[in-house]
């Protein structure tokens, strides 16, 4: 009777502390699984969920290219979103059912590392995965955006677009006056001459210049590989000009005029694939109402002129087509 009390209690105390393992293991997995959940939808991450059979990616690259925006509950500004689009691509490439890359362009262009980066990651997903990009032009595709739009192996205008605008910038206020209007004593202390650009001389302006060329004339190769043209043929359009579709595709930067949904029909057709693929967005209640509250929230004139004098005396090299307001 004891012995049997005893393994009794044995299986018990066994059952007991299995159960209590695997409550803990569970509750810990249910929480991970929650704050990925909830990371998600607070910072507006792409889900990547593909068809199940074969699929033409959609990549879409609309808005200003640059750094990543969408950081936080308080940032979740729509747009172009570079970490985001760079993982995407990733993805296309290590999914076997993917069979192509439809990449929609809606952009001015922007920041020379971030169009550059965009660009090369594309230029590795042909030569990784062997399969097609064709390119189509929304509004425009300027600059930086159109250094984007050569990775295609062919490239649709919409008739209305605005393309072209191949050159490079580098810009920004002399704000000394305002500071000085408003009672700001801007101070600057440098190991060197050429540390503050507040003022600018002729050797520092120089200086960026070379700079600026430089990026230019990575610029052209890009458009002159991407073309199938000379150097000289590129320098001879990329002056910093922008061109309608028509002007586009006599002059050799686009391949044809066609609608966004005559695009799909023509790409669908030639690879024999019905099923375009677009990753959704997932923004939650919570971080749309954080944003529309922070926007609310009044700037006081001081806030103004530093974010001002943040935005426009970056320095930063830009392929970017300044609109007309």
């Amino acid at each position: 009777m004891k012995n049997k009390q005893i393994i009794g209690l044995i299986v018990a105390g066994a059952v007991f502390i299995v159960t209590g393992v695997t409550s803990v293991l569970t509750n810990t997995l249910s929480a991970n699984t929650m704050a990925e959940d909830v990371t998600t939808m607070l910072t507006g991450e792409l889900e990547f969920d593909p068809p199940a059979d074969d699929y033409i990616g959609v990549v879409n690259v609309v808005g200003t290219i640059q750094e990543q925006t969408q950081s936080s509950v308080l940032d979740t500004s729509s747009g172009y979103q570079h970490n985001t689009t760079m993982d995407y691509i990733d993805n296309l490439m290590e999914d076997s059912d993917n069979k192509g890359i439809l990449l929609y362009v809606d952009s001015p262009g922007g920041a020379v590392y971030e169009s550059e980066e965009l660009h090369d990651k594309l230029i590795e997903y042909k030569e990784t995965t062997g399969r097609p990009i064709w390119t189509y032009m929304a509004h425009y595709a300027a600059s930086g955006g159109y250094m984007t739009s050569v990775t295609g192996d062919k490239i649709y205008a919409n008739k209305n677009t605005v393309t072209g605008s191949i050159g490079v910038i580098m810009s920004g206020y002399d704000m000394s006056g305002l500071y000085e209007k408003l009672g700001i004593r801007y101070v600057s202390i440098t190991s060197g001459v050429n540390k503050d650009s507040s003022k600018l001389t002729d050797e520092q302006v120089a200086i960026y210049q070379s700079q600026v060329d430089e990026c230019y004339q990575e610029f052209v190769n890009i458009v002159a590989d991407g073309r199938d043209m000379s150097a000289d043929q590129v320098k001879a359009l990329a002056d910093g000009r922008t061109y309608t579709a028509k002007q586009a595709k006599a002059n050799g930067l686009i391949d044809e005029i066609a609608t966004y949904q005559d695009v799909m029909n023509q790409m669908a057709s030639e690879l024999g694939v019905d099923e375009f693929y677009t990753p959704s967005s997932e923004e939650s209640i919570l971080a749309a109402i954080f944003s529309k509250a922070e926007k609310l929230v009044p700037k006081s004139e001081a806030q103004i002129l530093k974010e001002t004098a943040e935005e426009k005396e970056s320095g930063v090299l830009m392929y970017y087509a300044e609109q007309l307001q």
